[in-house]
C-alpha cells in the first residue's frame, strides 16, 4: 500500500547509522553514570547534590569578571576553599557564591572581608543556605526515583495505547534523550542540580509527546493496511507524514529557549542549555529512532 520509491531516504533503512550515532553519544552519559556509582566524579555536582554553602551578596556595584575573581580570592584566602561565583538577579550588582561547607564564624569573616573590599555601606548578605552531604544524597535518590517512576508510568500508558514493544521503544528513546543531556553536562562541566532534574523531566514529557505523534500515525496507517503489508514501509511513510509537525514543534520550542540562553542570567542559562540539548535529542529520537526501533522489535511480524 505504501510506496517509498518516490522518497530517496528511508529512516528504517538508515536505522543502523542512527543507532550508531546514538550509541556513541549515550555511551558518554552512561559511562559518567557508572563512574559516579563507583565514586569517580564524572559530573560537576552542585551543592544540591554534593552539599555545601550558597551565599548571595548585594555589592552595590556592577559585577564584572574582575569582581568575581576578587570574591573568589577572598574565599580562598579566608576559608581556604574554592568558590564558584556567578552574577545573580536582574540588577547585575549581586553575586551568588557556591562552595563547600564552611563554619558560620568563617562565613561572618568572609562577609566582613567582602564588605571591606566593596564598601560596608553597599554590601548586603541577601541569603545564606547550607545543604549537608546527606541531604544531597537523599536528593540524588529522589531524583532517580522520580525519573524511574515517570518511565514506568509512560511504559504502562504506551503499552495500553499501542503495544508493549512500542512502549519499550519509547522508554529507550526517553533514556536516550536523558543520557545525551548527561553527556552534554560531562563535556560542558555545567553543574548538575535540581534545575537539571527539572529540565530532564521536562524533556521526558516533551519526548514522549513527540514519539506518540509518530506512533499514532503508524497505528492509523497500519489500520489502513488492515494489519497486513510491509510494516517498515508503513513506519517510513508515517515518519514522513509527521515530519512537518515534528520540525515545526522542535523549532518553535527551541526559539524561546535560545533567547533565554542569549539574554537570560547565568542561573537561567544553566537550566536552558541542557534543555536545548534535550529538545534536539528528543526531536531526533522521535523521528529517527522510535519508529525504526519499533519495527526492529517486531522482527518477522513486520
Amino acid at each position: 500500500m505504501f510506496d517509498n520509491s518516490s522518497k530517496n531516504f528511508s529512516f528504517v533503512g538508515k536505522f543502523k547509522i542512527f543507532a550508531t550515532i546514538s550509541i556513541i553519544l549515550c555511551t558518554i552519559g552512561l559511562t559518567g553514570v557508572i563512574l559516579t556509582f563507583f565514586g569517580v566524579p564524572a559530573f560537576n555536582f552542585d551543592i544540591d547534590f554534593a552539599g555545601g554553602v550558597t551565599m548571595e551578596f548585594e555589592l552595590g556595584t556592577e559585577v564584572t569578571r574582575q569582581v568575581q575573581d576578587d570574591i573568589a580570592k577572598i574565599f580562598k584566602d579566608v576559608a581556604g576553599v574554592s568558590a564558584n561565583v556567578t552574577t545573580s538577579g536582574n540588577s547585575g550588582t549581586s553575586v551568588l557564591v557556591k562552595t563547600v561547607e564552611i563554619e558560620s564564624e568563617t562565613r561572618e569573616e568572609l562577609f566582613d572581608k567582602i564588605a571591606e573590599k566593596f564598601g560596608e555601606d553597599k554590601v548586603e548578605l541577601l541569603s545564606s543556605e547550607y545543604v549537608s552531604a546527606s541531604v544531597g544524597n537523599d536528593l540524588k535518590r529522589s531524583a532517580l526515583l522520580s525519573t524511574l517512576i515517570a518511565c514506568a508510568l509512560i511504559l504502562v500508558y504506551i503499552t495500553i495505547r499501542f503495544e508493549f514493544r512500542s512502549g519499550i521503544a519509547a522508554i529507550i528513546c526517553l533514556l536516550h534523550d536523558v543520557l545525551i543531556m548527561l553527556a552534554f553536562l560531562i563535556i560542558s562541566r555545567l553543574p548538575v542540580n535540581m534545575t537539571f532534574i527539572a529540565a530532564a523531566l521536562t524533556i521526558v514529557g516533551y519526548s514522549i509527546n513527540a514519539t506518540i505523534v509518530v506512533f499514532d500515525r503508524i497505528r492509523e496507517n497500519r489500520k489502513l493496511q488492515r494489519g497486513r503489508g510491509d510494516f517498515a514501509a508503513c513506519v517510513d511513510e508515517s515518519i514522513w507524514q509527521s515530519m512537518r509537525r515534528s520540525i515545526g514543534t522542535t523549532i518553535t520550542t527551541l526559539l524561546p529557549v535560545i533567547l533565554i540562553i542569549i539574554f537570560g542570567v547565568t542561573s537561567v542559562r544553566i537550566f536552558a542549555l541542557p534543555l536545548m540539548v534535550g529538545i534536539i535529542a528528543g526531536g531526533y529520537s522521535s523521528t529517527c529512532i522510535a519508529g525504526p526501533l519499533w519495527n526492529k522489535f517486531k522482527g518477522d511480524e513486520a
